[in-house]
């Protein structure tokens, strides 16, 4: 019995062993759910995401795209650059930023909703494809609060939301 169970150690560790050996030759690394073939891709580059919404929050094109921009530097190995010959080119638009009633209470407004829409295009020169896809999240906040008041309150919530959305879809085919 202690031989049969010293043979599949024995076995488990040398399948262990061939494994490690094998996976870092590939050059396909996942690095937090992310999944570059490396070999290929090198080089990103990511322009400013615009604002188009009908409502404009004069901050959320600034900080939207450098949260995106940080995120890409601090989790993928690409090497950021401004040239149009780039392995990935990241473009977009700030497409909707709408407030809507979300909950009534005693026939008033008790919650409202703010819906924010981000149009991404994905280009990627090495296999000349491109790709579009449209993120929209929702954010209650108290009917209570201005539009001013609600913003700043949501401002941290919706660029993370916002930003983990665009680098899933990106990076993870979600």
């Amino acid at each position: 019995m202690k031989f049969e169970i010293r043979i599949k150690y024995m076995v488990l560790m040398a399948i262990g062993l061939c494994l490690t050996a094998i996976i870092p030759s590939c050059k396909i690394y996942s690095f937090r759910d992310v999944s570059i073939d490396y070999t290929k891709i090198k080089t990103i580059k990511i322009g400013f995401i615009e604002n188009r919404a009908r409502i404009v929050n004069p901050q959320l094109s600034s900080q939207l795209t450098d949260k995106l921009q940080q995120k890409i530097v601090n989790q993928t190995k690409l090497t950021r650059t401004n040239n149009d010959d780039a392995h990935y080119q990241i473009t977009g638009y700030i497409s909707d930023y709408s407030i809507s009633t979300a909950g009534v209470s005693a026939q008033q407004a008790a919650t409202n909703r703010l819906t924010v829409g981000v149009h991404i295009k994905l280009k990627n020169t090495v296999e000349n494809k491109e790709q579009e896809f449209d993120i929209t999240r929702n954010f209650d906040f108290s009917a209570t609060l201005s539009l001013d008041q609600a913003q700043a309150q949501l401002q941290t919530e919706m660029l993370q939301g916002l930003t983990d959305e665009i680098f899933n879809r990106i990076f993870s085919n979600w």
